[in-house]
């Protein structure tokens, strides 16, 4: 019993100093924040049932990373498919209306256009700051794939970005004109 509360204390621990990165981590692979806490708990509830498990501590960061993207996974492969595309897509809101919010919920608007392990491979590589081999064992795949993976995704988000850039500048005409014709 007294090795059950030493994993309990020990986990308590690891969960107190890391929950902040860790919170970061699962809001960067789904939009919203809800979903984000409701990732992580999951992610750390699966991951306490395997912490005797991980000999080197060090390396559970890594670990519940590879649960989370596993789960939301699971949560996507799981949805019903009841969305329905549409040529406009909804402006991103913006919270507190400074630039760096709006562009940090346009570029998580736009990461949703990739599929869940473009995604992650993006999520692990640019805002994790892990090395291609880093990612290729997170996410257990060849460095390959990962560099091919990431090629496509970012090849993807630059025309999204441009799309979004050309709808934008199109209607910024039309107003114009519109305030022309008033004139």
């Amino acid at each position: 019993m007294a090795g059950s509360s030493g994993k309990v204390l020990d986990f308590e621990e690891y969960v107190r100093n890391r929950q902040d990165a860790l919170l970061r981590s699962a809001r960067r692979l789904v939009p919203d924040p809800i979903d984000a806490q409701d990732l992580l708990q999951t992610a750390l509830v699966r991951t306490y049932g395997r912490w005797d498990g991980i000999a080197d501590k060090s390396l559970a960061d890594a670990y519940l990373r590879r649960v989370m993207i596993n789960t939301r996974t699971e949560w996507w492969r799981a949805r019903k498919l009841d969305e329905v595309p549409t040529e406009q897509l909804p402006d991103a809101s913006v919270e507190d209306g400074t630039e760096q919010h709006a562009d940090r919920a346009l570029l998580m608007d736009i990461l949703g256009v990739l599929a869940p392990k473009q995604r992650s491979v993006v999520v692990l590589r640019h805002w994790e700051q892990m090395s291609t081999e880093e990612t290729a064992e997170a996410l257990g795949m060849s460095t390959g794939t990962v560099k091919s993976t990431l090629h496509r995704a970012l090849a993807r988000l630059r025309q999204e970005l441009e799309s979004r850039d050309l709808d934008f500048h199109a209607l910024e005409r039309v107003d114009r004109g519109r305030e022309r014709c008033a004139a």
